[in-house]
């Protein structure tokens, strides 16, 4: 039974197509199809409405760690809900959302130990960025406000963090933005020669002129105006961008020489994702602030954390100095009861044991897709990767905007769907497909992924 017997499949569908006005979607493309209807999750698959099973390829979006179906989320959840259903953090504490905020700094590289917590990642950009202007400017210096990004990273959508996102198509209908905000090139070291203009770079040198790109950019903005740089440890939009050796550390030594704050955005990489419980931990470097959603519920309810280091926190400790920002639902008690829980899963299993292990075995899946014609690149880390899809291995040509509409859009998404994968075929930058399933998926899961991909971009590369 994948619904219950008495719903009315065509009511809901109709209820959907009415009045439901679905995120980040060409509505056009439902006129003459039907929406998909996911309605139950088990494990690393869900369910759609008419029964048929899906392996959920992207984890929900990057989110379902511990995979569908854990009674004692939701359990949690209930217990907590029945105790105390909500209670704001706006000068009140509760209990749940201290002992998670204590949890979360004993799993923190370096001092960051204050967590303030939001409902969601966007949220958790958007609160970074406030605090880099205010901690400046009452620490005395007041003109540092701007911030740096790479191109083609995706930092949310409110207004702020939309300013950081580095993706053109996604800011257009919304500018004016925030100002303040300026762009540096990203890790992609498979496109290091046309982003550089030096051919034949190792991915150390890339890496280090990369960083270096930070640095001229602080000088060129002037080092007193710049409060801090936001980057993912592996890059979500354009197709996870690992970074490369060296890049991290370069980075770390860039922001101490002007003052600058890092803040690695760990919305996606933080909890797991990459085998280790902060991204930061995974390429070795300690950042001055952390933004982290996602994976800390594994999504059975929504909370988002930015986590800051002691420094940041001082000027807030004693006098009247506020920090005047906050969210209704932020630390919202139901959501830290679950991400509670779900820690404690987390360590049960040894999901991060479990995704460390498996990562070769995942990359060496991945990589038997190399010998088709379409695929160009197969990078990423832990549970988290991008597979490039070009017109020309040799030359890496990439396909034209008419090509990658008909691929991305009239091809791929929907026939990977049918099937069976859940996952993201994305045109943010050159044509990849996104791969993030729950992190207790392992080599079975592994096989299908890769024999799913196989015969679909087979297809897709004779249809071309």
């Amino acid at each position: 039974m994948n619904h219950p017997e008495n719903t009315d499949v065509a009511s809901i569908m109709k209820a959907a197509q009415d009045n439901l006005w679905l995120h980040f979607t060409r509505h056009g493309s439902y006129r003459d199809a039907e929406m998909p209807m996911i309605v139950r999750g088990e494990g690393s698959y869900v369910y759609d409405i008419h029964g048929k099973r899906y392996l959920d390829g992207l984890a929900g979006l990057f989110v379902v760690q511990a995979g569908h179906g854990r009674s004692e989320l939701a359990e949690a959840a209930a217990k907590q809900a029945q105790e105390m259903a909500f209670f704001p953090l706006w000068s009140y504490a509760h209990p749940k959302a201290a002992e998670l905020a204590q949890r979360l700094a004993e799993q923190t590289p370096g001092d960051l130990n204050r967590v303030f917590f939001t409902t969601g990642g966007g949220e958790a950009v958007e609160t970074a960025w406030k605090l880099a202007k205010q901690y400046f400017k009452i620490t005395g210096r007041p003109l540092k406000h701007k911030v740096i990004s790479r191109q083609i990273a995706y930092h949310g959508t409110p207004q702020g963090a939309l300013s950081i996102t580095g993706i053109p198509a996604f800011k257009q209908m919304f500018e004016p933005l925030v100002p303040g905000s300026i762009r540096v090139p990203n890790t992609n070291h498979y496109r290091a020669d046309e982003i550089t203009g030096v051919p034949g770079m190792t991915p150390e040198q890339y890496g280090h002129w990369a960083a270096e790109r930070v640095a001229r950019a602080i000088e060129m903005e002037g080092p007193d105006t710049v409060a801090a740089v936001f980057v993912e440890p592996v890059q979500n939009a354009g197709g996870c961008f690992p970074p490369p050796p060296g890049y991290f550390q370069r980075l770390r030594e860039i922001c101490d020489e002007y003052d600058v704050l890092l803040v690695s955005d760990e919305v996606i990489c933080a909890f797991g994702r990459l085998g280790t419980m902060f991204g930061g931990q995974k390429f070795d470097y300690v950042p001055d602030i952390i933004t982290c959603a996602k994976g800390m519920t594994s999504g059975y309810s929504p909370i988002g954390a930015m986590i800051a280091s002691e420094r940041l926190f001082e000027p807030f400790k004693d006098g009247t100095e506020m920090f005047a920002h906050g969210y209704t639902f932020g630390g919202h008690p139901v959501s830290a009861a679950v991400a509670l829980a779900n820690l404690d899963l987390f360590e049960r299993e040894d999901l991060l044991g479990h995704v460390t292990r498996n990562e070769p075995v995942f990359r060496a899946t991945l990589e038997r897709l190399r010998d088709l014609p379409i695929v160009g690149d197969v990078r990423g880390s832990g549970y988290f990767w991008g597979i490039e899809l070009v017109k020309d291995r040799t030359t890496k040509q990439t396909f034209d905007l008419e090509e990658s509409e008909r691929l991305i859009r009239g091809y791929l998404s929907s026939a990977l769907y049918e099937a069976g994968l859940y996952c993201r075929a994305d045109d943010r930058g050159d044509p990849v497909i996104q791969l993030a399933p729950p992190l207790i998926c392992g080599p079975k899961e592994f096989d299908e992924i890769e024999s799913i991909l196989r015969s679909v971009l087979t297809e897709a590369w004779n249809r071309l």
